[in-house]
């Protein structure tokens, strides 16, 4: 039986590979218009914290390829993983099935997650997981027999993915906007903040602020509303918007009170990224339902998981099918990408990498310092792996002009607005990361006000 080759092109040209996505692919996030003068940058191969186009230019992925790549691109232990794993289970169907990667990927999660969380629930991205807690929050006090709690808190600001239950929660006007008219109106409480902008880190005084007017909100709501949910300790989409612990924890106190369920989107914030292995831990508190997507398999595959609390899952536990959780993904659990996951865990626990990155990223202050001696930068800022800043400026095009230049630089950077973020790969060396402060300040000088 003769072996059949996939067709595959040889592309020796950029120009090429661009002429072929815009005939070809939708691309996301994207008025596709504007490609005709923002050209796209055709990716042909990446090692660690370094992408390479089809004609050997080299950029430094400064924001981890959408937030996902945490161990640099192509590591061999992954990719290894993979690669074992395909060749004995690609996939099996989670209903009425299971298989030794989700299991033992789920007693890992519970074994690290904060609090007790033992109940894990799968997808492929971000946004199903937000899916996956909202319709859980709501079937459980239905299950319970209190329908009439089914709405919704969440922080002025927030970012929880763009599908439609997911953008009822999401107050970034870019994305909402357009689809109003379908989403479900839900409650906001006051985000945590020092500054106008909301972009000012929040201290402990402006904490207990905005707690208060959370408690409020659920005294006055508190019988109509399911869950709370939140992305603790920092806004990703909403331009990198830091608060402090102390929300968090008095946002668990009042959800217990009030008998609402607290939800922690820790999809960007997860595994690593704000200095602990979840920011949940920063506040010592844990959420009822716990949404993780992104940097769970180091960027190489597609997953997301909601971890619950035991109280949550019994209150699905019954003989009657339409009192159980009543969704589904045909990739639920896929094996590959639980491998994918559990390879991660590996190496987050053979390298120390928490406390590696905690070092690493005070080394990289000093790297980063020069920033905020120039031209229109303004609150420069980290948590973690996380440096942000805004850059005080009239031009209108800016983030787009912004990630050009920094292109020009050899930098990956992808603007919110007027803020300019750093969140790289852990591998990131100081060449490399210096490559960042480099592209960020000619940005500044390019465009920042005097």
């Amino acid at each position: 039986m003769a072996v059949l080759v996939p067709k595959t092109l040889a592309v020796t040209r950029n120009a090429d590979l661009v002429a072929r996505s815009l005939a070809a692919v939708w691309h996301p996030c994207t008025q596709m218009k504007h490609h005709e003068r923002f050209a796209l940058v055709p990716i042909a191969r990446a090692s660690g914290a370094w992408l390479e186009d089809v004609e050997g230019r080299r950029f430094v992925d400064g924001v981890s390829s959408w937030w996902v790549n945490l161990f640099g691109h192509g590591h061999p232990r992954i990719a290894a993983a993979i690669a074992e794993q395909a060749a004995s289970l690609e996939h099996a169907m989670l209903a009425g099935f299971t298989h030794e990667p989700v299991v033992a990927l789920s007693e890992r999660l519970s074994a690290i997650a904060p609090g007790r969380l033992g109940h894990a629930f799968y997808a492929s991205d971000g946004a199903s997981a937000t899916e996956i807690a909202l319709k859980m929050a709501f079937h459980h006090w239905a299950n319970r027999g209190r329908p009439g709690k089914n709405r919704f808190v969440a922080l002025q600001g927030g970012y929880h993915g763009e599908t439609v239950g997911a953008l009822s929660v999401t107050d970034v006007p870019v994305f909402r906007d357009a689809y109003a008219p379908l989403l479900r109106g839900n409650l906001q409480a006051p985000f945590p903040s020092n500054g106008p902008q909301g972009r000012e880190s929040c201290s402990e005084p402006c904490a207990v602020e905005a707690a208060a007017a959370l408690a409020r909100l659920l005294e006055d709501e508190g019988d109509r509303i399911a869950a709370f949910i939140v992305e603790p300790l920092v806004q990703g989409a909403s331009g990198m918007r830091m608060y402090h612990p102390e929300y968090l924890r008095l946002a668990r106190e009042l959800c217990t009170r009030h008998e609402v369920l607290l939800i922690a989107d820790e999809i960007m914030t997860g595994f690593g990224r704000t200095g602990t292995m979840f920011a949940c831990e920063q506040a010592g508190i844990a959420p009822d339902l716990l949404c993780l997507s992104k940097g769970i398999t180091g960027g190489f595959l597609p997953l997301s998981c909601v971890l619950s609390t035991d109280e949550v899952y019994a209150s699905f536990w019954d003989d009657d099918t339409a009192r159980g959780f009543l969704h589904s993904h045909s990739y639920t659990g896929n094996p590959i990408a639980c491998r994918a996951a559990l390879a991660v865990l590996d190496l987050f626990e053979e390298g120390d990498v928490i406390r590696a990155n905690r070092e690493k990223a005070e080394r990289f202050d000093l790297i980063a310092a020069p920033l905020a001696h120039q031209p229109g930068v303004r609150n420069l800022r980290r948590l973690g792996m996380i440096w942000a800043f805004e850059v005080d400026t009239d031009e209108t095009q800016f983030a787009r002009l912004a990630f050009e230049s920094a292109l020009a630089d050899g930098a990956l950077l992808r603007p919110i607005g007027n803020t300019v973020y750093f969140m790289p790969p852990y591998v990131i060396d100081d060449e490399a990361f210096a490559t960042l402060v480099k592209a960020g300040i000619a940005i500044a000088h390019r465009w920042g006000r005097r």
